[in-house]
């Protein structure tokens, strides 16, 4: 690139149009070398940008096929604009003027040059002409239904006006309260035999199974809190079922689609830390004093909550060899479980549930160059640090998050009914199977237990 004038511009590019031509020439014309960074969606998502269409790869692919573009990058943190300057030797770094002294301080680096955008059009726009609003119901009155609501706000391409709870008396007094939800149905089949294209469903966990099954087969797209199933076989059978109907089923399990968990996992990902050898992580909560229903917390600990430790463990580490339960038990159900997995190469998953007892919710993942620390509550990532011994090497990552972080997970399942996609990256088939395998064991011990003790 010697005696060549660098310039670097960066945006998302969803659904490539005339504006970002007319931009990205703009740009070519102030130099000879262009490169040009493409958020990625996950970075863009931190930020707030919810609705985004199409995947990274498909967004770079479409950059690339510019013959007047000479390099493409992915920007995947807020920092990296800095750190493209001064590692390309950038001469000028260009961006649309609707962000006008928005990026003076990067004239320490380079010269910033805001050139001006095409009226008319945007991704906004084409986004509202290209795909319909995907219309959504609710499954059950749960904990999380009134900030699933609240969050689903947030995605432009979804809306939610129906719900179903088998409580009439109930319903009609949620309906009455919330103005958004314009139907409610106290018969599940007239529910799903509405213009709905995908079910949200937060009922007791005993429920899942049947929910979703029900739904899948009158042709939703369902998302639904973990874990989806309590027996063996049944999650199988219901992802088997989710592919012959060519339907989307994810797991509602937040922390999988957060921003900062998912930039923990690239980092990861580097070898930053070497081989990692164990992941130990914590989920306690006092129910109790939460006031929750008796039945909710006799669901036992690993049943409500070791599907977080397990998504930590499984998305590091793979899939388990072995799994052993250290729990304890009052009135019938477990109170506190520490499980320990065995992986490929001897690592070890060590996962820490309670809704008995309260400990430090965080996590630590230990490689052979050093260590990442999650601080509480870990499941609701925000910030993440990686250790060394020589500390001067260490750094901490800080992400921005919005809401409770519902919001995430819902434009994830959002953009994959949109995109005509059936898996998540951010949370597979085989993640979701490796990680209810903790708890389907658990519940399988409890049985032949509860059997010898019978026959005893």
């Amino acid at each position: 690139m010697q005696n060549k004038k660098t310039i670097i511009t960066y945006g998302t590019y969803d659904m490539l149009h005339i504006g970002h031509m007319n931009l990205l020439e703009r740009a070519k014309a102030l130099g000879d070398y262009l490169i040009v960074g493409v958020t990625d969606e996950n970075y863009d998502r931190s930020r707030g940008k919810l609705n985004v269409s199409q995947s990274t790869a498909d967004r770079v692919k479409a950059i690339e096929a510019l013959d007047f573009v000479d390099m493409v990058i992915v920007e995947k943190h807020k920092n990296q604009k800095a750190e493209d300057m001064v590692k390309y030797d950038v001469d000028i770094f260009a961006i649309g003027d609707d962000w006008v002294g928005a990026f003076d301080y990067l004239n320490e680096y380079t010269h910033v040059e805001y050139l001006p955008r095409t009226e008319g059009i945007s991704s906004t726009k084409l986004r509202k002409e290209n795909f319909d609003i995907i219309k959504m119901g609710i499954v059950g009155l749960g904990r999380d239904t009134q900030a699933f609501i609240d969050e689903s706000g947030f995605v432009s391409s979804i809306k939610v006006n129906r719900i179903y709870a088998n409580d009439f008396l109930e319903l009609k007094a949620f309906t009455k309260e919330h103005k958004t939800i314009k139907y409610g149905h106290d018969n599940y089949d007239e529910f799903l035999d509405t213009s709905i294209e995908a079910v949200y469903i937060d009922t007791a966990l005993e429920q899942h199974y049947t929910l979703i099954k029900r739904a899948l087969e009158a042709g939703k797209h369902v998302l639904c809190e973990n874990p989806l199933a309590l027996d063996k076989g049944e999650l199988k059978e219901l992802l088997s079922l989710a592919k012959r109907e060519k339907k989307l089923l994810l797991s509602a399990l937040k922390t999988a689609f957060l921003p900062a968990f998912n930039q923990l996992l690239q980092e990861l990902g580097t070898g930053v830390i070497g081989d990692i050898k164990e992941v130990r992580a914590t989920r306690t909560s006092l129910y109790k004093e939460k006031d929750y229903a008796d039945t909710f917390i006799q669901q036992g600990a690993t049943n409500i909550l070791s599907s977080y430790p397990s998504l930590l463990v499984n998305k590091i580490l793979g899939k388990s060899k072995n799994i052993t339960f250290f729990d304890q038990e009052e009135e019938g159900y477990d109170i506190n479980n520490l499980i320990v997995t065995q992986h490929k190469n001897g690592a070890l998953g060590i996962s820490n549930v309670a809704i008995g007892m309260k400990s430090e919710g965080d996590a630590v993942i230990s490689g052979t160059k050093g260590y990442a620390y999650i601080p509480a509550p870990w499941w609701l990532t925000k910030t993440f640090e990686f250790r060394f011994e020589d500390s001067h090497k260490s750094h901490t990552y800080k992400y921005e998050f919005e809401g409770c972080g519902l919001r995430y997970m819902i434009a994830e399942f959002s953009s994959l009914i949109q995109r005509g996609k059936r898996k998540s990256k951010m949370l597979s088939p085989s993640d979701m199977v490796g990680i209810n395998r903790v708890l389907l064991e658990y519940n399988d011990s409890k049985k032949n237990k509860n059997k010898k003790e019978e026959e005893a």
